[in-house]
């Protein structure tokens, strides 16, 4: 039993960030039933997505009078929804947050790019345009260009998690009320909260607004990466004197010998030096050197090797290479589920919904 076992809830199919949120509610406990247009295929041309393990689902065509009375029947039973349609379009199908009086605990949990109001907000959009007017996608990459951080930061951080943790806090509080509520989850409005560190400290002065100036952007010479002699890449993230210290004796660097570190204009040439260090070694010559010490330093692995690292293994952080739930429960679980296929007369009378 994970610890959101009994909470049912609704999620209309959609792309990246409403069925990661779906999945983690899935893995935690939650019974969800994915509903999806009939003969829908993956915009990516996959013939089965991670994100849609954990749950059920149900064809059903919400632009015909049975398919909207059908979901209608599930919503009125579910603690909660999930919906990633253009402000609007629920509505019009006569399945917004109004249209269920009968159920006054549902929790309707809303994911959008620009959110539901705003000049933006009935504008297309993808994970990266979301970014751009957060000022987190300025800050990330080399000096002469931003770039994407993956869809990581937007869909899925500021996206899916934001929604995930408004949906929790707003069940809590039907829970104790009776009474449920919108939740508004805005790409662009997470992210914006995502960047709360890097804007405090942007406004105490400790930030320049260039990328590539900064001690986390990946100018600073002990954060970030260098090419090892093999073309693969060691993270160095020494930002403690005691770690740094660790870390040049592990290199082989004379402290004594470099310039003040906390000086910026000594950062190229500190970079130079440590670089031509690390060049000389393969990645995993290093990582046998510098991992498990106190010198913050990690192999930078692709992909395909990530599964295969001893702590990924030992923590056991991917589950048949697809990576497990997370975080850890002590005491309930959470647990990974194949999802099937099932009629709508299945998913009504599971749920003792009747149309």
């Amino acid at each position: 039993m994970g610890a959101l076992d009994g909470l049912r809830i609704v999620e209309i199919a959609g792309l990246g960030p409403t069925p990661f949120a779906a999945m983690w509610l899935a893995e935690h406990g939650a019974e969800v039933i994915r509903v999806t247009r009939p003969g829908a295929r993956h915009v990516l041309g996959l013939d089965r997505d991670v994100l849609d393990r954990g749950r059920d689902w149900v064809e059903l065509d919400l632009k015909s009078d049975d398919g909207r009375a059908a979901v209608r029947a599930l919503i009125g039973q579910a603690d909660a929804l999930i919906e990633g349609m253009r402000p609007g379009v629920m509505e019009r199908l006569g399945l917004g947050p109004g249209d269920f009086p009968d159920n006054p605990r549902l929790v309707y949990g809303r994911m959008t790019g620009w959110g539901q109001t705003g000049p933006l907000a009935h504008s297309a959009g993808h994970d990266l345009t979301y970014l751009a007017i957060t000022g987190a996608l300025h800050a990330i990459g080399p000096a002469d260009h931003p770039v994407p951080p993956l869809n990581l930061l937007g869909d899925f951080a500021g996206g899916s998690m934001y929604l995930v943790a408004g949906m929790l806090a707003a069940m809590l509080s039907a829970a104790r009320t009776g009474r449920g509520q919108v939740v508004d989850a805005a790409i662009s409005d997470g992210v914006v909260h995502l960047m709360a560190m890097i804007s405090g400290m942007r406004l105490a002065g400790r930030w320049d607004d260039r990328r590539g100036a900064n001690l986390l952007d990946g100018n600073c010479p002990f954060y970030t990466c260098y090419p090892c002699a093999d073309g693969r890449h060691l993270a160095v993230g020494a930002i403690e004197p005691q770690f740094w210290a660790e870390l040049l004796a592990r290199l082989g660097l004379d402290a004594a010998a470099l310039p003040d570190r906390m000086d910026v204009a000594n950062w190229p040439a500190l970079r130079a030096v440590l670089g031509s260090a690390i060049a000389l070694r393969t990645r995993d010559n290093w990582a046998a050197v510098l991992e498990g010490t106190d010198a913050c330093a990690a192999p930078v692995l692709s992909i395909d090797e990530a599964p295969h690292h001893p702590h990924a293994v030992a923590r056991a952080a991917f589950a048949q290479g697809e990576p497990a739930p997370a975080p850890r429960l002590s005491a309930t679980a959470a647990a990974l589920r194949a999802g099937r296929p099932i009629a709508p007369t299945e998913a009504l009378a599971r749920w003792g919904a009747g149309t």
